[in-house]
């Protein structure tokens, strides 16, 4: 990923934060000599460096994918920012975001405990705190039978790379009336990054 110094996110446990909050990636590999990609929920293990989840059995990437470089996308809010919104209109649009690009190799999980503990897990996770809804509790004849069509796999982290462009490139002045502009939308992403963009403006204000 292409990553200006201003832009670089080089905290390892942030990256893992990252992850944990934008825990619906985009899985890449090669199938058929050619880029493949799946869209699903990963789960993150700090301790091990591992991230897992699972393929539907008919989705015939997990066929191939196995030891090979995988790289999984994590994207975070994003939006457009107008020139507009400067102090001067001698600059030209750009688009803010963040994103954390993860690379390993695959291996699938073969014991069907290891399988439906990685299911409880994300279960787990992403349930209300309320929720009265447990895997536990579900048939076990049933959950054999869901289970035998999914393949579930972990990867081995290798590398991460990190990326945080929201402005920093310019002025303090300039990025206070970029957040200004976006506190004044209702959509979501443009008040997260306006959120993430004060964050870093207090941060520099502090040094």
């Amino acid at each position: 990923m292409y990553i200006p110094k201003h832009f670089k996110m080089n905290d390892e446990q942030i990256m893992y934060d990252f992850i944990e909050d934008n825990g619906f990636a985009t899985l890449f590999s090669h199938h058929n000599e050619k880029p493949y990609a799946t869209h699903l929920p990963l789960m993150l293990n700090r301790k091990e460096g591992t991230l897992s989840g699972h393929f539907a059995r008919p989705n015939q990437q997990w066929k191939d994918a196995e030891n090979q470089e995988i790289l999984a996308v994590f994207q975070g809010p994003h939006c457009y920012i107008s020139p507009s919104w400067y102090e001067t209109n001698q600059a030209v649009p750009t688009w803010n975001y963040e994103a954390v690009h993860v690379y390993g190799t695959m291996k699938m999980i073969e014991e069907p405990k290891e399988l439906l503990g990685l299911l409880s897990k994300m279960v787990a996770k992403y349930e209300s705190p309320k929720s009265t809804y447990t895997l536990n509790e579900v048939d076990s004849a049933y959950i054999n039978g869901l289970s035998k069509g999914i393949v579930g796999f972990k990867i081995d982290i290798t590398n991460m790379e990190g990326k945080q462009k929201l402005s920093q490139n310019h002025s303090v002045e300039r990025q206070q009336l970029v957040i200004e502009k976006l506190e004044q939308t209702s959509r979501e992403n443009e008040q997260k990054v306006a959120e993430l963009m004060k964050q870093n403006v207090q941060h520099v204000l502090k040094k």
